[in-house]
């Protein structure tokens, strides 16, 4: 079983991009905070890379900004490619399969919080999804990442 929940908050606007064919996506990181103190007493967080695709990636960039709350449920996929400078590296994301609004509009406009509001779930319709695909299929024999692509 291949299944990841996290709530946490975006490290960074998430930006829209397409796919050779056309297919929309955003790439953007959520900090999670631990549930422990460290031994200085403060809170750590793990920054975990998030893959969204289609409508889903759409609704997230026109509506979540950094610093915003968000739930995610989706799958770790791991990967890896040569740089430029032919050193092998590997990543590890997690490819969202749907994701919930965990503060409402004006709480997220004016950078509030409260986990007492009721989450507005989005989920892509199912006759669109198909996590057996390869979304990767139409890049063909080669994936280019820019090492900047996060900044």
């Amino acid at each position: 079983m291949n299944r990841v929940m996290l709530i946490g908050r975006l490290t960074a606007k998430p930006e829209l991009r397409y796919t050779n064919s056309n297919v929309p996506f955003a790439r953007f990181t959520v900090a999670v905070n631990r549930q422990f103190n460290n031994q200085d007493g403060n809170r750590e967080a793990d920054f975990i890379n998030i893959i969204a695709w289609r409508k889903q990636a759409e609704v997230i960039c026109n509506y979540f900004d950094k610093g915003n709350q968000i739930a995610i449920e989706g799958r770790i996929q791991t990967g890896s490619y040569d740089d430029k400078d032919g050193n092998k590296r590997y990543t590890t994301d997690v490819v969202l399969d749907q994701f919930h609004f965990i503060e409402s509009r004006a709480q997220r406009e004016n950078g509030a919080s409260n986990n007492n509001v009721t989450p507005y779930d989005y989920q892509e319709p199912s006759n669109d999804v198909n996590i057996d695909t390869d979304p990767f299929a139409d890049f063909g024999d080669s994936v280019s990442i820019d090492d900047n692509f996060l900044d």
